[in-house]
């Protein structure tokens, strides 16, 4: 019934925005509101299938996460530059994939930490040298394997965070504890930019990304962090201290998992990673923030409560 409950006022909150932005476009139609409207919409179908797939049955979900992963992952790949020579090496990275969610849904956690960062990276620099094409094997190797470690092993922890047992005196589990890693991560990422839109006026790194400034961020963590300790009652079994550093450690790392993707995308000359969710972007634009929020926050919570 908690989940249902936050997930309705979720759907509530969409109401309001989508209210809030029609009557801007009916009071001031000379302004342009086209991005603002894509992203409401977008939202609305997002928040559709990521709800439907926290309420159906763990292995739906588990699916679910799989899936993002491997559109990140095949995203990724279409905008760096591949070796035809590699071309079967990102098959065999699909498949890395349901590895790996696989050993979270059966809940092996010291294989789940250690078979991207160790095994598949020592195979796929050892499968890179036996096919003996040493143009460019440093970028392959190094390309490939931070794909693999970016938009599968780190995102994957949130398909693990799912299947954590409630704990004595919580109705809520992993359930509760992704949608509040989620809904927060995305949140920050909304506030840093509505804060900074409104009020931002210093740059924090304008090498990597114009838009990103110290009225935007602090703005955000703050709110984040205010929201994280209003939601833990609710979706955890947080105290006030550690429902507090979760939202700061959110929003901290939201940030920095948002600029990490700003830079490879100045690097390769692109605004967009795709045009997958029109107003957003691609898959990267979105999951940008939760690459570096759900190993952290999964982490935390697995080193005090588990």
């Amino acid at each position: 019934m908690t989940i249902f409950l936050s997930l309705l006022g979720i759907y509530i909150l969409l109401v309001i925005a989508t209210a809030i932005i029609y009557f801007l476009v009916k009071k001031y139609p000379q302004n342009d509101y086209i991005e603002l409207v894509q992203r409401i919409k977008s939202w609305w179908v997002m928040v559709t299938i990521f709800s439907t797939a926290l309420l159906l049955n763990k292995g739906v979900s588990i699916l679910f996460f799989a899936f993002i992963s491997f559109m990140a992952l095949k995203e990724y790949f279409s905008i760096i530059v591949i070796r035809k020579s590699d071309r079967h090496i990102l098959f065999l990275s699909y498949l890395v994939i349901a590895v790996q969610y696989y050993l979270a849904l059966i809940a092996e956690f010291e294989l789940f930490l250690t078979f991207i960062p160790i095994f598949v990276f020592l195979a796929l620099h050892l499968r890179l040298t036996l096919m003996g094409e040493t143009q460019k094997f440093h970028y392959a190797g190094s390309s490939i394997s931070w794909g693999l470690i970016l938009f599968v092993f780190f995102l994957s922890h949130m398909g693990y965070l799912l299947l954590l047992p409630p704990l004595e005196g919580s109705e809520v589990g992993g359930v509760g504890l992704v949608l509040y890693l989620v809904f927060l991560t995305q949140f920050n990422d909304v506030s840093q930019y509505v804060w900074g839109k409104i009020f931002g006026k210093y740059k924090i790194v304008p090498k990597v990304s114009k838009n990103k400034t110290w009225e935007g961020f602090l703005g955000g963590a703050l709110t984040t962090t205010l929201l994280a300790l209003l939601l833990s009652s609710f979706l955890t079994p947080f105290s006030y201290g550690v429902a507090i550093f979760s939202g700061l450690l959110i929003a901290l790392s939201g940030f920095f998992g948002d600029v990490t993707i700003s830079a490879l995308k100045r690097d390769l000359n692109i605004k967009d990673t795709g045009t997958l969710l029109p107003g957003h972007g691609g898959i990267l634009d979105r999951v940008d923030s939760l690459i570096y929020t759900a190993p952290l926050f999964f982490h935390f919570v697995y080193r005090i409560y588990y």
